[in-house]
């Protein structure tokens, strides 16, 4: 599949808003501690993939009530769905000036992931979280995704590289009173 940046403009994967606000003294700070112990940025991008991945549980794994979906409030309150997840480390790479996109799968439901771009290319990953029969790992040398779409039951990658959350996504997180409210209004689509 070939990814498809939303807008050619790549300081457009750099920028802060509302949900990615990278400039937040706590997405700093984390920041700062992660690129302390790496060489370079290949190495940060996967300290931080996997900082997002294991040290922020997946709400609806650890059952955790509670609806983030600003990148601050992710790594404050140690929660999130995938697209918080994903919120976070687009926030975290972006804070070291490593272009990085929103991508999503329309799997039952849209699931949310990031895409890291390095020497020319889009590589995505996703910080969803590992369990049993899930095994995302950080690649620059094929996906390593949580899940693969099964295109017979209409699920799809989308290729799209998103510069923002998609309003759908983000307008559903800002909604969700709690986590069960927002596992009954996720999109289905984009």
């Amino acid at each position: 599949m070939q990814l498809i940046q939303e807008t050619p403009d790549l300081s457009a994967y750099l920028a802060a808003d509302e949900a990615i606000d990278h400039h937040h003294p706590l997405v700093r700070e984390t920041a700062a501690k992660l690129a302390k112990g790496v060489a370079n940025s290949y190495e940060y991008a996967q300290a931080a993939f996997e900082f997002v991945r294991d040290t922020i549980p997946h709400s609806q794994d650890s059952g955790d009530l509670r609806v983030t979906w600003r990148a601050s409030d992710v790594l404050e309150q140690r929660t999130g769905i995938c697209y918080a997840k994903a919120h976070a480390l687009a926030a975290l790479l972006r804070a070291e000036d490593i272009p990085t996109a929103l991508c999503y799968q329309k799997l039952d439901v849209v699931h949310g992931l990031v895409a890291v771009r390095f020497n020319g290319a889009w590589h995505r990953q996703d910080p969803r979280g590992n369990k049993p029969g899930v095994d995302a790992q950080f690649s620059l040398d094929g996906e390593r995704l949580a899940f693969t779409p099964d295109p017979a039951t209409g699920e799809a990658d989308c290729p799209v590289l998103y510069a923002a959350p998609h309003p759908v996504v983000l307008d559903t997180l800002k909604a969700a009173v709690d986590r069960p409210h927002l596992w009954r209004a996720l999109p289905t689509a984009l």
